[in-house]
């Protein structure tokens, strides 16, 4: 895989039986795309002052085991698929001690204006992300 990144579970990841709520690995998908485009030097901000926005428009995931309170765990990422106006992410979410697989999931972005339209992606950004 290309890139990851550790995260740490919090108790406010969790629900009460300690397990991270299905709806907060979403959270962590968020944050490996962002640094995976951030190590690419494309900056988020940059592209909403140019009018570029990333939209999920479709998003799997497969959960395999459950992640704790405490736990640590590792997201890589990389790009399965780039085409002018969308991207769709792959990211696997392992344990980071024992390496066991928590979840996969399929990401697919789309890029839109400040009209929430469909727009191509610059080939500066396309140029980065290949």
């Amino acid at each position: 895989m290309d890139d990851s990144i550790d995260i740490r579970v919090y108790y406010e990841d969790t629900d009460c039986g300690g397990v991270v709520y299905y709806g907060k690995y979403l959270g962590f998908l968020e944050r490996a795309r962002t640094l995976y485009m951030e190590n690419r030097g494309i900056k988020i901000t940059g592209l909403m002052l140019e009018g570029v926005w990333f939209v999920v428009a479709d998003v799997h995931i497969h959960y395999h085991k459950p992640a704790k309170y405490a736990d640590i765990i590792t997201v890589h990422t990389e790009i399965a698929e780039l085409s002018f106006a969308s991207i769709v992410f792959k990211h696997r979410i392992e344990h980071k001690d024992t390496e066991a697989l928590i979840a996969t999931a399929e990401v697919k972005l789309a890029t839109v204006g400040n009209d929430l339209r469909p727009k191509r992606m610059t080939e500066k950004m396309s140029a980065a992300l290949k």
